[in-house]
Order: C-alpha cells, then structure tokens, then sequence
C-alpha cells in the first residue's frame, strides 16, 4: 500500500490543539456532557444505557441505530446505512472500495485532506478549485471538464471545510445529474448539513441518486466528536457489502456505548441541532464586529453553512506568521492556510480557519485584539 503523506491538520493540533488556550479554529459545534445527552433520552434510550453490555456489536451498527440513521433521510432505508468509527474511517474504506489503479477521480478543493490524499495513493486525481472571487462558488462546468472516460468518482464536501461554502440549489441538482448521466459515483460529504442559517440544506445526496454516497457523522453539526460516530448511506447494496467486508479489517464493529449515545442523540436531533444553530447565530456578530474593526487586515464573510469559515489575511507578514506568533505568543489557535494546499489546484495562500461553533468567543477574540493592538 503506498505510504500517505503527514495529515497536515492533525499534526498541527497535536502540536497546539489541547495546549493553546484559546481554541478558535475548532470544526465542530460546542458539545455537551454525556450527563445532559442522558437528559435526552426517551425511556428506550434510557433503559438501552443502563442495561448496556459490553459485548461486541454488529458490524453494519445497531439496527436500532441504522433505523433512526435513516430517518435523516427522505428515501433512506435502515439496509441502506453502514456505520464507522467516525468519519475518516468510513472516507479511507469507501475510497478503496471505490476507486482501482486505472481510475480517475474528481475532487473539489479546498477540502479535508484525507478527501484528496487517500483517492490519490489509489490513482489518478484531478482537483477542481472552488471559485474563491465568487463566495467560493461550486463550478460544475469545471467538474464537467474535468471528467474522463474513467473517471469513476466526484467527491465534494458541502457545507465546505474550510470555507463554509454552500453551492445554489441548481448547480447542485445539476451535478448530481451530471455524475448519473455518466455513470459516476458521486461521493458527497454532508458532516456540516444541519448547521445552516439563512438557506434550506441541500437535498442529500443519495436521497438524489440511487448510486450516489451520503457521508454523515456525529462529530461536526452534532457537536458529539468523542463518540467516534459516522456512517454512510448509499442505496447501492453491493457497494455496503464491499464497505462491511473492509470494515472488517480495521475498527471490526462499533463501541457498544457510542451507539447507544449516538441513538439518543438522534432522536433528539431536531434540539440538538436548535442549540448549535443558535450558537452559530449568536457568534457570528461577535466575528464580524471583530474583523470589521480591522478592514486592513482582514476580509471576512460568514459562512453559508456549517460552523467554519475561512477569512482572508492581508497583513504584510502574512497568514503563516501571523498564526504561528499569534499562538506562540497570545494562545490563540487559528489554522493557517497551507494546512489546505493542495496537490491539485492552486489554492489561497492568505487564507485561515476560525470555527464559530463553540461558545463564549468573547475572550479569545479579546486576547486577539489586544495582540493586534500591542503589534501596531
């Protein structure tokens, strides 16, 4: 198996993420104590954790699990859902299950790293670049372009990681379209869906298309990371029975106590996600204010969904040493751009994440300014 290059983003916060004090570049919504998920539970869910043996699950997940899992979905059925220990590890074996030497694949960028790195070790790859001049606008004639007589995947990720990007309805249902016409897998990372404020979220991907791939988790809009929780949702059978095949080669099942708590999680989504939507609106003028009291230095526009964003750096020092000296020195952890290059396309080099899903932002974004302001 080619050897994978260094996650970028991983390295980074092993280096910053639990010793910065002030962590503002966080991807997931602000989470909550298992005492308060408890608080959630109907009385199924309930008597599930305090009867709950330790045993071994089953490897496509809990049917009861899988049941509420595709209740998410408009056209989604429990035999349509595999469950994954996160996200990363569902991404890795759908990639490899996907893609052989000799195929070509179609990635948008920027993206999560793993998105790229793991359909190249596999075979070739040719990026499309979100269109950064226009809000980060999904540029499916591009896609179009860019296919191949073998291309046998797209893979997207919206709302976007970094950019907080959404695509219009339109270009969205053209895509879809598009990678049907042609035959093609269309992989659609959907772990921010839930997070919008002022739009609709898009339709899911296979509740569109009967070959297309829904990647979904419990970490991101759900603000539940340490359950360890994903899962993918697909119509095509043959494909869930490759997935629980490889599945069985790596985390084998799920951990019986994560499924329980992701289940009570799901039947009191629609909360869940009120909380995190809220948190999301209430921070969001508390970023703006912020960047807006610097214009020469930063250019910021919320996001269209999900609960990070990507504002531009114009500081003659650049992103890469603002963020380093900012950390170093004030204990504010942002993410600089070349966590997001890409081998594909060229990408913005004065770009960094903020996440705005946490609460209480207030003192970071105080120790930020106050940074700035012994600088000039």
């Amino acid at each position: 198996m080619p050897t994978l290059p260094d996650f970028r983003l991983e390295t980074y916060f092993s280096r910053w993420e639990f010793s910065a004090r002030y962590h503002l570049t966080a991807s997931d919504a602000e989470t909550i104590a298992v005492s308060e998920l408890l608080e959630l539970a109907d009385d199924d869910g309930r008597r599930r954790w305090e009867t709950l043996a330790l045993g071994y699950t089953e490897t496509r997940g809990l049917p009861a699990l899988r049941e509420e899992i595709a209740r998410t979905y408009d056209g989604v059925v429990p035999a349509d859902v595999v469950c994954f220990a996160g996200a990363e590890e569902a991404l890795y074996l759908a990639m490899h299950a996907l893609l052989e030497t000799g195929d070509h694949a179609v990635v948008v960028t920027p993206n999560y790293q793993a998105a790229e790195t793991i359909p190249l070790s596999i075979c070739e790859v040719t990026g499309v670049a979100l269109v950064a001049s226009s809000n980060w606008m999904l540029d499916v004639d591009a896609v179009e372009r860019a296919l191949r007589p073998n291309t046998r995947l797209v893979s997207v990720n919206f709302p976007n990681n970094p950019t907080g990007a959404v695509p219009e309805l339109a270009d969205w249902l053209r895509l879809v379209r598009l990678c049907d016409d042609r035959g093609i897998t269309l992989f659609s990372d959907e772990v921010y869906r839930g997070l919008e404020l002022d739009r609709e979220p898009l339709p899911q991907a296979t509740d569109l298309s009967a070959t297309a791939v829904s990647l979904n988790v419990m970490s991101k809009a759900y603000g539940l990371p340490g359950l360890r929780l994903g899962w993918i949702a697909c119509r095509d059978h043959a494909l869930l029975d490759k997935l629980e095949r490889a599945k069985h080669y790596t985390s084998i099942c799920n951990s019986a106590p994560s499924e329980i708590l992701a289940l009570i999680a799901l039947r009191a989504r629609d909360q869940l996600l009120d909380r995190n939507r809220g948190i999301v609106a209430a921070n969001l003028p508390l970023f703006e204010e912020f960047f807006g009291r610097y214009p020469e230095l930063f250019e910021f526009a919320r996001p269209q969904g999900g609960c990070v964003c990507y504002p531009r750096y114009l500081g003659a020092d650049g992103v890469e040493a603002m963020c380093t000296r900012l950390v170093e020195e004030a204990g504010v952890l942002l993410l600089p751009s070349r966590i997001y290059r890409s081998e594909l396309t060229s990408t913005p080099a004065d770009r960094f994440r903020v996440g705005v899903g946490r609460r209480a932002p207030q003192e970071a974004l105080a120790r930020w300014a106050a940074w700035l302001e012994q600088r000039s």
